[in-house]
């Protein structure tokens, strides 16, 4: 598979935005170029100049922990920027067609219909799997992307990974493996697989397990004609200074993030047992991400009582294959406490 066979015309031709930066080779001591302000900011540390466009030493940092070239990961405003730009650089607006999964991430179908793209969906079977002779039937020369979240969210199972290896080797387009909850699972991730699969996208995030949602940073990982894709077409600046510094420092503390996961998935598992024992609960969802989805007798009375206690979690009852269900994340033992109480008395 040629990769620029798949690419937008219009994004073949297109001249990225150049960079007062990318003018000049070498070192520099006085920048007059960026029109910034020369005298500082208000602050303790000094944001006035422009971030590394290509944020290289971020990326050099999470290749040691993540053992993907740089050449192979993207940075984005969070993972929905990744995926927005895979529409933006496979999909003809009004031509081309992108598969999703339900139910699945929300966002996948937002950004078809912001690119004008159209949605086919593909509902999975009631064990949460794919259905691998719908999705066949339903591809056609016009369908560019495939969506496949694993573990998948809201049902917080991970897909059969030889189902997803099959539609990467026979699908004639993009597969983007969204594993935002990978660090919970049982599953390897599919970054190993980069090197056999030209069209492979893998998404992760330093929202979950990292703990960082509120930097919004996501990573792409791809052959490297994908990447330079993704380079060319966003934004020239769009992971701030301040994102790349903290994110940079919170590699550091590697230990204390898996410390967090382990937590997370005993937490999982004990908050699981207990929810099978509240007579409310009608069903709990095996997980490997941090949430549980449990099908409860009177999904949106229950959500209400939490809510007047204080207590927040995701109604997905109108969701399909969820009918009747809640999306439970998992918290702190304190905090499970206080959900168990709640549902003990309802």
């Amino acid at each position: 598979m040629d990769i620029n066979d798949l690419v937008r015309e219009n994004i073949k031709n297109l001249r990225p935005y150049s960079t007062a930066r990318d003018e000049f080779k070498g070192q520099a001591s006085i920048f007059l170029d960026a029109n910034e302000n020369s005298y500082g900011s208000p602050l303790p540390a000094n944001y006035n100049r422009y971030p590394d466009p290509l944020q290289l030493d971020l990326k050099d940092a999470i290749s040691k922990i993540k053992g993907v070239p740089i050449e192979n990961t993207f940075l984005g405003n969070g993972s929905d920027e990744a995926i927005d730009l895979l529409f933006r650089a496979f999909c003809n607006p009004g031509k081309d067609n992108v598969i999703v999964l339900p139910p699945t991430y929300g966002m996948y179908e937002v950004s078809a219909n912001i690119n004008d793209v159209e949605i086919r969906k593909v509902s999975l079977l009631p064990n949460f799997q794919l259905d691998m002779e719908k999705i066949a039937e339903t591809i056609d020369k016009n369908t560019k992307l495939i969506f496949i979240c694993s573990p998948n969210n809201p049902t917080g199972n991970s897909i059969n990974r030889e189902d997803i290896e099959t539609i990467l080797a026979n699908f004639n387009g993009i597969v983007a493996v969204d594993e935002a909850y990978i660090n919970y699972a049982r599953q390897k991730t599919f970054i190993q697989e980069l090197t056999e699969y030209a069209n492979l996208v893998v998404l992760q995030t330093f929202s979950k397990a990292w703990g960082l949602a509120a930097l919004r940073l996501g990573m792409a990982f791809s052959s490297t004609k994908v990447i330079d894709v993704l380079n060319k077409i966003k934004p020239p600046y769009n992971i701030n200074q301040a994102t790349q510094d903290l994110a940079f420092e919170a590699l550091k503390n590697i230990a204390q993030v898996n410390d967090w996961i382990k937590e997370s998935v005993a937490e999982r598992d004990r908050l699981s047992k207990a929810l099978n024992a509240i007579n409310i609960v009608k069903k709990v969802y095996p997980s490997d991400a941090n949430f549980i989805l449990t099908e409860v007798t009177d999904a949106v009375k229950i959500y209400d009582t939490l809510v007047a206690q204080g207590i927040i979690v995701r109604d997905r009852s109108k969701v399909t294959l969820c009918e009747g269900c809640l999306r439970i994340t998992v918290g702190t033992k304190e905090e499970n406490d206080k959900l168990l109480n709640v549902l003990e008395k309802f």
